[in-house]
């Protein structure tokens, strides 16, 4: 692998989030009168902010705009995040570890708020030279937009860069973007098999990141 830096999911790779974006919404749905679906959760996954408000507004049936209902899951989980932030096992020491040797990215589906608030709470922003939310570009994943956006702030060629992810629209959006892909598959929401085929290497966990870069 030939790379001269690396980019990050945050949720589900350095924040176990997934599970709290899942309960903030369906909350916000229930207290709405909506009517939560079977594949709501799996489909909302990647959107970015725009994509899944209005998801939740239309197909949902959400009684508000959607600008509204992502400032109240965002509300919802910036109280969370400040309680307790869910930092993954390991993922703190693999970020600053690989920033020793590459500059790195930020590539999310999360808000920009929640992104930053994440990176300030996890004393890890200094160690970020690029962080960009898919709500900055005009595709949510799996399109490759945010991965391309990452990229260039990077000032780096996308086929140079290694993406980290752990879904299945992440993975096809880091492929997509023609970057090299490390799964770290997410043990609840997990990966589909085609998805994880877009890899070149599939790790249990971020302490078997920087080796797997170095190989």
């Amino acid at each position: 692998m030939h790379i001269d830096a690396v980019v990050f999911d945050l949720d589900g790779v350095l924040v176990d989030s997934e599970q709290l974006w899942d309960r903030a919404r369906r909350e916000l749905v229930a207290q709405r009168g909506g009517t939560w679906t079977d594949d709501a959760t799996h489909a909302m996954m990647g959107m970015s902010a725009p994509e899944w408000s209005r998801y939740v507004r239309d197909e949902l049936g959400v009684d508000l705009e959607p600008a509204a209902i992502s400032a109240a899951v965002v509300e919802r989980l910036e109280r969370l995040y400040r309680e307790q932030l869910p930092l993954l096992p390991g993922a703190r020491e693999a970020a600053i570890a690989t920033s020793e040797r590459w500059p790195l990215g930020l590539a999310s589906s999360s808000n920009r708020e929640l992104i930053d608030l994440v990176l300030e709470l996890a004393q890890l922003k200094q160690y970020f030279a690029a962080t960009v939310s898919s709500e900055e570009v005009p595709r949510g994943k799996p399109a490759p937009d945010v991965y391309l956006e990452a990229a260039r702030r990077l000032d780096v060629a996308p086929t140079d860069c290694a993406a980290v992810e752990d879904s299945t629209n992440g993975l096809r959006a880091a492929a997509a973007a023609d970057m090299t892909v490390i799964a770290v598959p997410n043990q609840v929401f997990p990966p589909s098999a085609d998805a994880l085929q877009l890899a070149t290497a599939v790790i249990p966990s971020l302490d078997e990141l920087l080796p797997t870069l170095r190989s």
